[in-house]
């Protein structure tokens, strides 16, 4: 098995776990939330419901991209990743906002909460998605769609603890106006999450340049690979979160042009080792290039009309 096989493996196994505990706790706090009154333990119940919506979803995307690419799909199904985040970034973002509408009206008119009951079904929510949480987190540094199904764990850990914060309080004053409260504290976390999620997606989707690369530093860094001198038309653009691509023209000495071949490899290796650039494609010579920017401005053409392509290497 390969070590990427691997990966993906405990990547799903982790998915698997936290799919299971995610259930129990949706479970438990439905049940719990209608019996005790609390509109704080009802909403974190639907952030629980868009936890395991968001982790269904990125197990589904995982799946899919160990679908083989085609020359249909030349990139494979990489990209289903960054659809799944976007999606639970978007669902992230329409709950806060009926929890917001909810809380509004539980502040204007608050209402009686079995706060002790609340207290016990709380803890265990924050007990199941901590555990939940702790399977996902070794992925979640360098794999977006890891990443916003973690956030949606953690935020609902965030979450479960305000709501035993709530109980406490409650339990104690009978000020029940924190069962209100403690909603829109949940409405920051997950409002929080989602746009963080939905522009890192958003991103991608835009063909943005990776934030760990900076343009100018690796045109540079390829400028000084021997036998290259300048570099130009550059793109670079991620296809999921964790596998980048470059594409360049680079202008070669003419004394080093039976070596094209050597000069290209030695520029991959270094984009690879440097940059973590997986896939490159760059062209060695290209003598119709009237003009070289760094930054080459793309314009639409209709079907049929002369081009400027030009064959890879």
């Amino acid at each position: 098995m390969s070590a990427h096989g691997g990966v993906d493996r405990n990547i799903s196994r982790g998915f698997l776990f936290a799919i299971a505990l995610t259930s129990v706790t949706l479970l438990a706090e439905v049940i719990g939330g209608l019996w005790t009154n609390s509109l704080a333990l009802l909403a974190d119940a639907a952030h629980v419901f868009m936890d395991l919506l968001a982790l269904v979803l990125s197990l589904a995307a995982l799946t899919l991209a160990r679908l083989p690419a085609t020359d249909r799909r030349t990139y494979g199904w990489h990209r289903a990743e960054i659809f799944a985040s976007l999606i639970n970034g978007v669902t992230l973002l329409a709950m806060a906002v009926g929890i917001l509408l909810e809380a509004w009206e539980r502040l204007q008119a608050p209402e009686p909460v079995k706060s002790r009951e609340m207290f016990v079904i709380a803890v265990i929510g924050l007990v199941m998605n901590l555990v939940a949480a702790r399977f996902l987190h070794g992925h979640s540094h360098d794999d977006l769609n890891v990443r916003s199904a973690f956030l949606h764990v953690l935020g609902d850990a965030i979450a479960s603890v305000g709501v035993i914060a709530g109980g406490l309080v409650m339990m104690l004053t009978g000020w029940y106006v924190v069962d209100g409260l403690i909603s829109v504290f949940i409405v920051l976390i997950i409002g929080w999450g989602a746009v963080r999620v939905i522009r890192e997606a958003g991103h991608i989707l835009l063909e943005g340049v990776p934030p760990h690369i900076d343009i100018g530093e690796v045109a540079e860094s390829i400028k000084g690979i021997a036998g290259v001198l300048d570099v130009h038309h550059i793109h670079c653009w991620s296809i999921c979160s964790h596998i980048t691509s470059l594409s360049a023209h680079v202008d070669i000495d003419p004394e080093q042009r039976p070596q094209q071949g050597r000069v290209i490899a030695e520029i991959a290796d270094m984009l690879e080792r440097d940059y973590s650039i997986s896939h490159s494609t760059l062209q060695g010579e290209c003598s119709r290039c009237e003009t070289v920017p760094l930054i080459q401005q793309l314009h639409h053409r209709s079907p049929g009309s002369d081009g400027h392509g030009h064959d890879q290497s």
